[in-house]
């Protein structure tokens, strides 16, 4: 699998200066349809924006970004997976004025509204687009709906080689909106913050094309490992180019770090993900890191406690933890050669303060201080108490490397219900 570059030069952000309430980013002027050699899909001025080439790393770069490349930080940066959504009350009112999922996240005011509440209430360290892994299906030629009960629904999934056809190179244009949102999200928070853009590995995204949607088996797609081993190939090779050219628009549009979620990887045996999974990162891992040299890459598998030193061997800066994990264990495995996320249970949100901060300290004292980017092992939960969330937050920012920082046992978590 080859990928060509659309750009001449590295990945790299350009602000605009952009306002993020101006009419004028719905409705590009002079739009000219170019390609590249892979045939993606630019309007003229995606293709003439990013002209500055960045050669190496900044002294300014922002404290998440530092700690992702293992460079010295003095406090542990943090941020939360689906920090900005349902548990605050901003965001359930905005939701009740636009009650759509997709309208939610493919309108550039509300993707960036949403985005920046919880860094309006909160400050983290990283602000991570509102989004979804299956936005950019369409793009490609995968229409999908989300609805309230069945979550995505994909009307015609991808079972044989007649469907293949329906696929097409990704149309970045079509996803205008997420290019717009992170520019204004960069200028939003300059360097204080990170600014996040994510995507679905390619399993995990193939899983809801072959099964129509979610499900808790998989066994569509697992028996296609054998029965139509081909056909899937093809499938995730598609794929695998289609997120690495997403990527690097996302990095263009300003996203200072990218974290790849392949949710649903945990589901495969680990010679399974090591067949079906691990080499579509490999590739993306090794495009992106051509192309855009000093952008982070995280990696983000739920149930990964039997694919950790398979991780590492994607090239990915970062490895998230999830909260079955312990922290101490994950670094003996992993390394100090390579950073790691994570990885407080979501569940201790709904403790105590007190709680909190022992599991905050202690997690924080098992990663060590070098590469370490404090999160949850998961997304934060419905229904978590948003004072326990600034609680969080407040610890991460008390911690201080550069004084003497107390030194917790490394053991069991004390949970405190």
């Amino acid at each position: 699998m080859g990928f060509s570059n659309f750009s001449s030069s590295c990945c790299n952000y350009s602000p605009m200066g952009v306002g993020w309430k101006s009419s004028s980013l719905f409705a590009p002027p002079n739009f000219l349809p170019i390609t590249n050699s892979n045939a993606v899909v630019f309007s003229q001025n995606q293709s003439q924006k990013f002209i500055s080439p960045r050669a190496s790393a900044s002294s300014s770069d922002p404290l998440l970004v530092k700690a992702a490349r293992g460079e010295p930080v003095n406090r542990p940066p943090a941020w939360m997976m689906r920090q900005a959504g349902r548990y605050m009350a901003v965001y359930q009112k905005l939701a009740k004025k636009h009650p759509s999922f997709r309208e939610r996240s493919e309108t550039t005011d509300l993707i960036v509204q949403i985005s920046l509440q919880p860094w309006e209430s909160f400050r983290p360290d990283g602000v991570i687009i509102f989004s979804d892994i299956l936005t950019p299906l369409p793009a490609f030629g995968v229409p999908f709906d989300i609805e309230d009960v069945r979550g995505p629904v994909i009307q015609s999934p991808i079972r044989n080689e007649e469907d293949l056809k329906a696929l097409h190179p990704i149309d970045l244009d079509k996803l205008s909106f997420v290019g717009e949102s992170l520019r204004i999200l960069r200028n939003e928070v300059g360097e204080k913050a990170a600014v996040l853009g994510f995507v679905g590995a390619p399993w995990t995204i193939a899983t809801y094309i072959v099964e129509g949607g979610t499900t808790r088996t998989y066994t569509t797609i697992k028996g296609m490992c054998h029965t139509a081993p081909d056909l899937l190939r093809a499938l995730l090779s598609h794929l695998t180019k289609a997120i690495t050219e997403y990527i690097v628009f996302q990095v263009e549009s300003g996203a200072h770090c990218i974290q790849i979620f392949d949710s649903w990887g945990g589901q495969l045996p680990p010679d399974m993900w090591e067949k079906w999974s691990k080499p579509y990162i490999n590739e993306i891992v090794r495009a992106v890191k051509q192309r855009c040299p000093q952008t982070p890459l995280v990696l983000y598998i739920n149930g990964n406690g039997g694919l950790l030193e398979r991780m590492k061997g994607t090239g990915v800066d970062v490895i998230g933890l999830d909260w079955t994990v312990d922290m101490a264990d994950g670094r003996r495995r992993l390394g100090n050669d390579i950073s790691i996320q994570g990885n407080v249970d979501p569940a201790y949100l709904f403790s105590t303060h007190s709680a909190i901060t022992d599991e905050v300290k202690r997690v924080v004292n098992c990663a060590g201080k070098k590469g370490h980017i404090l999160n949850l092992g998961h997304g934060v939960l419905v229904g978590t108490p948003e004072d326990a969330v600034a609680h969080f937050f407040d610890v991460a920012r008390s911690i201080n490397f550069d004084s003497q920082f107390e030194s917790y046992p490394v053991g069991e978590p004390n949970m405190v219900a």
